[in-house]
């Protein structure tokens, strides 16, 4: 890949005894390092974009919490079967704001991965996620949730536990929740999975975040009976699982833009993007009065999906 070739190129260069020669061409590679990604990341093809929001080091729902959220508390345990790894959930401050969260959490080492499941929540998880967005409920606290999931988790133990009833009920109980919520998708949307804490007042997705109701791999699988790149390239074309294309069809709100080369690439600027619209969604939401509040809310998802036939 060009980006990668230069950046080997420019560290080489970095690790010479630095001359004045050597130093006019690090600036010139850098000049085309930073041409080259502008050209590449505005001509993506979706399952490009596909897999830059499952990119391993772009930032965690842990990464955003860590730096926007003041004296988190994490709570755990669904007060049923046991406490789930993979959603992260408790209270905390926000700009001085007492607020709750609810986030999904993939993992970063081996070993995180394996006990967070990476990032696919079971019954339990979900049930845990609504216990704190009820108690959120109850002492008026508006809620946050982060968004990085390939998809619920689909084995045997989950769906003995309830894994479908536990996402329809929190898409019941977070559409009739009397506090403002904000989502932010920030990596991977995975579909019911995704969506079991995707029901809020404002929907915000990262600029290079997918959001799908299923995999560009499993569309594949099961329309073209393949997993050859071109079938999967074109299951991600038709998905429209991109920003720009939920953008489009109204089923998020707003597009945070990412760093030149994604949010992997400055994970700093990045999470400084997703605090600012925060803020912004946070201050609209917390003056709309409570009933108005649920109406708009209903309204919102009601819209979704309607057509008209010419």
């Amino acid at each position: 890949m060009p980006i990668l070739e230069i950046k080997r190129k420019i560290e080489e260069l970095s690790s010479l005894p630095l001359t004045k020669e050597r130093d006019k061409e690090i600036q010139k590679l850098k000049e085309k390092l930073e041409k080259t990604t502008k050209e590449i990341y505005s001509n993506l093809s979706s399952y490009q974009i596909v897999q830059i929001a499952r990119h391993p080091l772009r930032p965690y729902s842990l990464d955003y919490i860590e730096n926007l959220i003041e004296n988190f508390v994490e709570l755990h345990g669904d007060r049923a079967w046991g406490d789930d790894p993979a959603i992260v959930a408790g209270f905390g401050f926000f700009e001085r704001m007492p607020v709750a969260i609810v986030a999904q959490q993939k993992g970063r080492t081996t070993q995180e991965k394996l006990r967070r499941n990476f990032g696919m929540p079971h019954p339990e998880g979900y049930r845990k996620a609504l216990r704190i967005m009820k108690m959120a409920e109850r002492f008026d606290r508006p809620i946050i949730s982060f968004v990085d999931t390939p998809g619920a988790y689909p084995g045997i133990g989950a769906e003995e536990r309830g894994q479908a009833e536990a996402i329809a009920t929190n898409l019941l109980e977070m559409s009739l929740l009397k506090v403002p919520i904000i989502v932010c998708i920030i990596g991977e949307g995975g579909s019911g999975g995704a969506l079991a804490i995707a029901v809020g007042d404002r929907v915000l997705m990262m600029e290079y975040a997918i959001y799908s109701v299923i995999s560009a791999e499993g569309c594949s699988s099961i329309l073209f009976k393949s997993q050859e790149i071109k079938f999967i390239e074109e299951a991600a074309n038709n998905l429209k699982l991109t920003s720009k294309d939920l953008k489009e069809f109204e089923i998020i709100d707003e597009i945070i833009p990412e760093p030149l080369g994604g949010a992997h690439s400055n994970p700093e600027e990045a999470i400084a993007n997703v605090k600012e619209y925060l803020i912004k969604n946070l201050k609209e939401l917390v003056k709309i009065p409570k009933e108005e509040l649920l109406k708009k809310r209903y309204e919102k998802f009601r819209r979704m999906g309607v057509y008209w036939e010419e």
